[in-house]
């Protein structure tokens, strides 16, 4: 049976959009490679529109989380690619997609990275995921 416990150690900050430290016991580990903003048929979504773009991303998550049999709340780690990142810019939309996806009660672990560029100039942001079920 698989036990998660999401941790929050003394002495550090208290977040609200992630969590410290997450352990995991007796299941099984989901890697989900980085998500860019494209559609099925491989279109890039949103060109220019970050909000737009991250919430594909998001869309993009959730079905590869299900493939596995994982949802968001089985989410343990984050990790986001934010070519040039400005959070006046940004953060309301990445923001908004987390709090429309993720589980307040199980945040994962969280890392946000501003790069310099993504795989295709179109891309304004991607995400890869880990769950664990």
């Amino acid at each position: 049976m698989a036990n998660v416990q999401h941790l929050k150690p003394e002495g550090l900050s208290q977040p609200a959009a992630y969590t410290h430290v997450i352990t995991a016991e007796g299941g099984k580990l989901v890697f989900v490679a980085g998500q860019t903003p494209v559609d099925a048929a491989g279109n890039v979504v949103g060109v220019g529109d970050f909000d737009a773009q991250v919430m594909q991303v998001f869309e993009n998550l959730t079905r590869a989380l299900a493939a596995a049999g994982a949802t968001w709340a089985d989410c343990v780690k984050v990790v986001q690619y934010i070519p040039n990142w400005d959070p006046d810019k940004h953060r309301p939309g990445l923001t908004a997609a987390r709090t429309r996806y993720m589980v307040p009660d199980s945040l994962p672990v969280s890392t946000l990275l501003g790069i310099q560029s993504l795989a295709r100039p179109e891309y304004m942001v991607e995400i890869e995921a880990m769950a664990y079920i």
